[in-house]
């Protein structure tokens, strides 16, 4: 559990990539964005993102890092059969534990590859080693389970098999109230409404004002949204950004001279 105080409202979670192929390029991550939109869905907010390279300190200094702030912390990739698949043993060392052959796992992995005539080999084994203490993680795909350790659920960076194993995480999470959204057309470029913008989230303080530019060709415009967990705080901050757009609307209207004139 995070050490920030548990608010019902809202939940917290990182993401921790782990891989050296992902920071050479070698592989491109399908499991971020996966991950963090189903986040999305059931109402916990991803706060940070983090990839590090297959080394066991960089490892446990970002695991410790993240398990101390967040609520969840999810980790893919390193849990494979490979001599670089060290994920069990620096998230053990960030617990303190032992990392140990897990029986359970032992014998799933044992009778998997009996069934495909295969044999058990010392690399295949690997695929067993856990923290002590952890639990299960589901794998219907190729068997070999992910893990559950303190707020830490360690699954395969396989995207297939990260993906089902999200499947099964995700129902027993707690979670926060849904983010509601509401999106505000505006016609003008980020930069002639920048300040006042600032000056609307500043006075609405329980809400989150995003804006992303548009070109058309021709012209620039801005997509305003605001999101809030309260609706009146939606309303009303969503209320003041249309008539900020007004009130440029007005001001760029020229004043037509008068007849006398």
């Amino acid at each position: 559990m995070s050490d920030i105080a548990s608010s019902p409202t809202l939940v917290t979670a990182a993401i921790l990539a782990i891989g050296d192929e992902l920071l050479s390029g070698r592989t491109k991550d399908k499991n971020i964005g996966h991950l963090a939109e189903l986040l999305t869905l059931s109402a916990i907010d991803l706060k940070e993102v983090r990839i590090v390279a297959d080394d066991e300190e960089a490892i446990v200094d970002a695991l410790n890092a993240l398990r101390s702030r967040y609520d969840y912390v999810f980790t893919s990739g390193g849990i494979g059969p490979t001599h670089d698949d060290i994920t069990a043993d620096a998230v053990a060392k960030a617990f303190g534990v032992p990392c140990i052959f897990d029986p359970e796992a032992m014998q799933l992995l044992a009778e998997m590859y009996k069934r495909r005539e295969m044999e058990f080999t010392e690399a295949r084994q690997r695929m067993a080693r856990m923290p002590q203490g952890s639990r299960h993680i589901a794998n219907p795909v190729s068997t070999a389970p992910g893990f559950i350790i303190g707020n830490v659920y360690v699954m395969a960076g396989v995207p297939q098999v990260f993906q089902a194993m999200v499947d099964n995480v995700l129902p027993t999470l707690r979670s926060g109230a849904k983010m509601l959204s509401r999106a505000v057309p505006c016609p003008f470029g980020e930069g002639d409404i920048g300040t006042l913008l600032g000056a609307v989230q500043k006075a609405h303080p329980q809400t989150s004002i995003g804006s992303y530019p548009k070109y058309d060709g021709q012209r620039f415009s801005t997509e305003i949204v605001v999101r809030a967990r309260d609706e009146h705080a939606l309303n009303a901050a969503a209320g003041a950004v249309i008539e900020m757009i007004a009130g440029l609307d007005r001001a760029r209207i020229p004043t037509n001279p008068t007849a006398d004139a």
